[in-house]
């Protein structure tokens, strides 16, 4: 989509805090002693599976939720206790809530209606909003006659006509179909950095999350478990459910023993693994890896400093590019991906194999 002329469309980007805050419904607490900055023109995007508190969270920016506890602060003003529409503050909805009964222009302009903007300007705003989204040629259609992706944007028009500090997207791509679902991310990637809004974005789909943010808060039990750069996460993970949230996750369980001065995490039925020197191993802890992280062999590989330890294939799953083998190892079961090459001969379930991995790609890891 080409970048059109939205001179028209007066946005500064402005930091968001939010400090100590603890949100409930009844006995329920939703939300625990949450607290995130968020910096002007950032995509940030609140991930974590249903009933994590993401969606009461971004309820509660927007002014739809009420907090017990802590502030929300956007730009250095205290919000916490303004109405949802004195807080400058946008939010597109998982169905977009769109009027079926008015036009395209007609539902871009509600909100600036609403506000008793004059009709020059409002005209002059839901022009420019449209023309942003590229929706100038459907202004007079019905949102009955738009795709799924083309409603998604006239939702997003209605949202950045009225000029809000902060946009926020609950699930915008839910209702898409997962090829027009690629589609759409990208389009909504672009558009918010050609706006330069500070936006933040809920989802439960970490492929999503990870392809349109900045940064990534994961939440669970109504705490942020972890924030970070999607690569942060995925690579250094601060906990057993961000490592398994966020892609495949391999763990073994064990304990740290000695062996001739030598630290070994043995993961039972004498199987072991050498621990790196540098490496801090907290009590408990498990032993990560993922599955790119690893290899398969017939043999036991010679390669200094690389640790092995045999298992049986229980499983394969060819997946074009990569053939991803689980493995037994002891009582746990392991994914490795290898890459596959044009007429090779696949490793059978029990074949008897070796898992190598190397020890500075192994995390330790607490539950």
């Amino acid at each position: 989509m080409a970048g059109p002329d939205h001179s028209d469309i007066s946005l500064k980007a402005v930091d968001l805090q939010i400090e100590n805050v603890s949100a409930a419904y009844g006995a329920l607490k939703v939300l625990d002693d949450v607290s995130l900055d968020i910096q002007p023109g950032e995509f940030f995007a609140l991930l974590g599976p249903s009933g994590c508190g993401k969606t009461t969270l971004l309820r509660l920016i927007a002014g739809f939720a009420d907090n017990e506890a802590g502030r929300v602060v956007v730009g250095g003003k205290d919000i916490s206790n303004l109405p949802p529409w004195k807080r400058d503050v946008g939010m597109v909805f998982q169905s977009y809530a769109l009027w079926p009964h008015m036009s395209v222009a007609s539902n871009v302009a509600f909100g600036l209606e609403e506000r008793r903007v004059s009709r020059d300007n409002v005209r002059r705003r839901v022009a420019a909003a449209l023309a942003f989204v590229g929706l100038s040629d459907l202004a007079d259609r019905r949102p009955s006659q738009l795709s799924g992706g083309q409603r998604q944007r006239v939702a997003l028009a209605r949202t950045i006509a009225i000029e809000p500090k902060i946009l926020l997207l609950d699930e915008p791509l839910s209702n898409l179909d997962a090829k027009l679902r690629i589609q759409v991310r990208r389009e909504l990637r672009l558009l918010q950095k050609r706006l330069g809004l500070t936006t933040i974005i809920v989802t439960h789909d970490q492929e999503e999350a990870n392809t349109i943010s900045d940064r990534v808060a994961v939440m669970n039990g109504g705490k942020i478990q972890q924030v970070g750069t999607p690569t942060e996460l995925y690579e250094r993970p601060a906990n057993l459910f961000v490592a398994q949230f966020l892609g495949t996750a391999n763990v073994l369980e064990g304990h740290v023993a000695s062996m001739n001065g030598q630290r070994m995490f043995e993961v039972g039925n004498g199987l072991s693994l050498p621990i790196p020197a540098a490496a801090e191993v907290p009590d408990g802890a498990r032993m990560v890896f993922r599955p790119q992280h690893a290899s398969l062999s017939i043999n036991r590989p010679s390669a200094p400093g690389d640790a092995a330890i045999p298992g049986l294939v229980s499983d394969r799953e060819f997946l074009g590019s990569i053939v991803r083998y689980a493995v037994r190892i002891g009582e746990s079961e392991v994914w490795i991906d290898m890459p596959f090459e044009s007429g090779e001969q696949l490793l059978a379930p029990a074949t008897p194999v070796y898992v190598s991995v190397t020890p500075e790609l192994l995390r330790w890891l607490p539950g």
